[in-house]
Parts: C-alpha cells; structure tokens; sequence
C-alpha cells in the first residue's frame, strides 16, 4: 500500500478516523462507494421526478365527465399556463427545457469530470439541483403563472443535473472491474428506478397540501445527500492509499482477497488483469466517439432512453386520464401505481446484467429485450384497462423489458467501452465515454416527452406506436454488434469492431 493522503480525503474521514485502512478492507470501501453513489443518484431521479407527478394537476382538465365526476376537487382546476388548450404541448415543453440543458450539458460535464475532482464536482451538482428544485416548487407559494420562470429554472436544473451520472459512473469505474461487471451494474444502476419510486411516493403523498410540496422534499432530500457525499464518498483507490498500477478492482466474491505477504501488508487487495500502460491524459471528445462499439450503443440508447423517459414523464399523466375496469384514478393513486413500472424496471436491469456476463454478450442482451419490450408494450395498451391486476402486471413486465437495455448500455457497457484495451487502460476516458452515450441518450430522453405531448391529443394509440418504432430502431442500431457477439461464440474469434466504422 501506498502512504495515504490525508489532505485528498474527504472530511468525513478525520470525524471517523476509524474508516481508514487498516481498519477497514478494500472490499468495505468498495461496498461503501456502490452504496453512497447509488443513494446519490436515486436522489437525483427522485428530484426529477415530481414534474410528472404533478402533470394531471397542472395540465388542462379532461372533458370526459366521469373523470370530472368521481375525482372532482381543486387539484383538477389546473395551473396557467399549462392548463388552457395548448396545455399537453406546454408540459411538453417544459420536459424539453430540462431535457435538453440536461444533454447539453451531460457532454461538457462528462468532459470536465476527467479534469477536475470528482467528489466536489457530483456535490456541486447535487446541491445546485435540489435548490433548483425547491425554486420549482416556490411558484406554487408565489402564484407565478409566467411560462418562461418555469422553463427557466428547469433548464438551470437540467445543466445541474447532468453533473451527476458522469461522475457517479467513473467513481464506480475506478472501484470495480470487468468481472462480474454486468451484474454488479445491473444491481447498482436500479438507483434509477428506486430513485423514481421514492421521488413518486414523496410526490404523490403530499400532492394534496399542494403541488409545490412535491417539489421541496425530494429537493431538501438530494440536498441533504449532497452532504453524505461531501462527507465520504472516496473518488478512486490510490486516494485511500492502494497501490494498483495498471490495474482495474474486481468486485471479488471471495473475500480472502490477495494477501501480500511479500510487502508485509495485512490490507485486502481484490484486483483483476494487468496493462501494460496506463495513461492519465484526458481522452478527446472526438477521439471518445471513434472508439469501437460508442457510437452505435450510443444512438441505440438515443432511441431507448426517449422511451424510458416518455414513461419517465407521462406515466402518471396516462393512469390518470385512461379508466381502469372502467374508474379513473385519482392523482395520488395514479403516481403511485406507476411506481410499478419502476418496480419492473429494477428486475429488468438486474436480469439483463446478470444474463450479459453470463453469455458475455452485451449487444444480444440488449437486442432481446428490446425486442421482448414490444409485444408487451402492445400488451399493455390494449389490455392494461382491463382491470388492476392486468395493469399492474402488464406495467410491470413492461417496465422490466424497456429499462432492461437502458440501464445496461448507461452502466455496464460504457464503463466497458471507457475501460477497453484500445485505449490501453486510460484511466481518464470512462467519464467523457459515459457522457458521450448518456448525452446522446438524453437528446432521445428530451424529444420524447415533447412528442408525447404533441402526439398525445391525438390519441395514446399515437404514442404507444412512436414508442415502438422508437424501440424497433433501438434493436438496429445493435444488430451489427450483436451479429460480432454471436459468431464470436460460434467460431470462438474475436471480432472487433474497426474505429473507422464504428462511427457509422
């Protein structure tokens, strides 16, 4: 091991001197780092959250009387401007302020997470966040009705926003290797569906005392995140004192570790494969997208993450204005059934991580559930109003097949394509590479929620339809790599994408 850098570690540290090593294991501190990035970034999706939830409060009031009748109340008076005639494609545009700072943003962010510290930079995004949120919020008190408040401080808050999957993903990048990576993933990536549960559930509880309320907790909450972040969070091994050199960490299940005898070191070291050089300089944006396998994992989650995030934010809005077994719900309800569709979408990422390293085939795996997600998607239109225990269990199959691939390329396909042999182990890539294919994505994320605004008032079978064609280009953008994986398998070759297609 190497001396520990008292002054690279987090405050929190010199409160509990007992979490240095040797007191604690490698393996503890690995642990520790899945644990605190994902309550971070379940915090960020619970603070992004609340503007679905309250779309059926402030968006116009449905002239289908039995709506109006079993649920009528104040809540369904909606809010100016989003509650005239034009008041979908408003909410529309309001998706799409947040939305498109947030992918602007996600690839200048992803740039400046390779050069600047990592803890400080995810704090600063966490903190700005949660105020931008509770501003949100305050138009409620204030009785604002100015479109362009609104639209301004959802674009303040999508630029703080994508602060934090760059960083959250290249801390983990730094703690955890290959091996094992797509489970590993898979579990720590359901931070987005626990996230949108818990901010659905704040939402949704205290939506009756007022919308703004729906906004100032899960505000107040990544705040308060932000200060166990601030506090703990240790960027990357050598900061602890680990000496990996040309070395990636392993998430091991065998806790013995490497024992090092040889240097008189007691310390657990769990570590996977050598390099034969590392470098330290930050990659270039342009040379980032000419790395074999960016580009088309990028524009398949263009198209995959315009889906997740059409239900991300039109979700509640749906339950509420479709009957089910003939009764509407109510808004309250209505945000935590959709809750279920997050629910799926744990398992969802879970299994398509699992079932990746199992066949060490990412691009297959991707490809079957995208294929898988159509059938039931028609499902659930078709039959979802049948009754609630259709819908739930249709919402839910649905939500594990669309967030499935989602969580799999924003997680353990780009901490692989960051860490790949061709760019010999630069240690500096993961987080532009991670923005490059979640910006890319996050342009998908803001025009979908805008099409289903616009598409909506012309019926849900419009939109159900733009979502299937979405996810059906998704899967082609795949077929190439997963054609490679498969006759990889077969023929045992190693069949490598070349850099001057891989842009194609």
């Amino acid at each position: 091991m190497q001396s520990i850098s008292q002054s690279s570690l987090p405050p929190g540290f010199s409160l509990c001197p007992s979490l240095k090593p040797p007191h604690k294991t490698l393996t503890f501190h690995q642990i520790a780092v899945l644990i605190i990035t994902f309550l971070a970034y379940a915090s960020f999706h619970a603070s992004r959250k609340p503007p679905s939830i309250v779309k059926s409060v402030l968006g116009p009031t449905t002239s289908n009387s039995s709506l109006a009748e079993s649920n009528s109340s104040s809540l369904d008076a909606g809010w100016a401007p989003f509650n005239g005639t034009e008041g979908t494609q408003r909410l529309g545009e309001l998706d799409l302020a947040f939305l498109s700072a947030y992918a602007f943003g996600m690839y200048f962010a992803g740039h400046a997470g390779d050069r600047i510290n990592l803890r400080l930079f995810l704090v600063f995004g966490m903190v700005g966040s949660g105020v931008l949120t509770v501003v949100f919020g305050l138009g409620y008190w204030l009785d604002i009705h100015w479109l362009a408040f609104f639209v301004g401080v959802q674009i303040l808050c999508g630029l703080f926003q994508s602060i934090g999957w760059p960083c959250v993903v290249a801390v983990v990048g730094n703690w955890s290797g290959k091996s094992k990576r797509g489970l590993i993933m898979g579990v720590w990536t359901s931070h987005t569906s626990v996230g949108n549960i818990v901010g659905s559930v704040l939402a949704s509880a205290v939506l009756e005392f007022g919308w703004g309320w729906s906004f100032v907790l899960p505000g107040f909450l990544i705040i308060l995140v932000a200060v166990l972040v601030f506090l703990f969070l240790v960027v990357s091994p050598e900061e602890m004192g680990y000496e990996l050199p040309g070395k990636e960490i392993e998430m091991n299940e065998n806790t013995n570790g490497v024992e090092t005898a040889e240097k008189g070191e007691s310390e657990e070291t769990v570590l996977l494969g050598t390099e034969d050089s590392v470098s330290s300089t930050a990659i270039g944006f342009l040379e980032a997208w000419r790395l074999p396998g960016v580009a088309p994992f990028a524009f398949c989650l263009f198209f995959s993450k315009l889906v997740a995030y059409t239900f991300l934010y039109w979700l509640p809005f749906y339950i509420r204005h479709t009957a089910v077994a003939g009764v509407h719900l109510s808004h309250k309800t209505a945000g935590i059934l959709s809750t279920v569709f997050d629910i799926g979408g744990v398992l969802g990422g879970i299994v398509a991580g699992f079932v990746s390293d199992q066949i060490e085939a990412r691009a297959v795996t991707s490809v079957m559930f995208l294929l898988l997600s159509i059938p039931a998607l028609i499902l659930y239109r078709v039959y979802g109003s049948i009754s609630m225990a259709t819908n739930i269990a249709l919402m839910f199959i649905s939500g594990s097949l669309v967030n499935g691939p989602y969580a799999l390329i924003t997680t353990a396909v780009a901490a692989d394509l960051g860490t790949q042999d061709t760019i010999k182990g630069n240690s500096r890539a993961l987080a532009t590479v991670t923005a490059i294919i979640d910006g890319t994505g996050s342009v998908g994320a803001a025009l979908g929620p805008l099409l289903a605004g616009y598409i909506s008032t012309r019926g849900w079978n419009s939109v159900f339809f733009m979502l299937i064609v979405s996810i059906s280009f998704a899967a082609l953008f795949l077929i190439r790599l997963a054609k490679i994986e498969i006759e990889e398998k077969l023929y045992g070759r190693t069949l490598v994408p070349q850099q001057s297609t891989a842009s194609n």
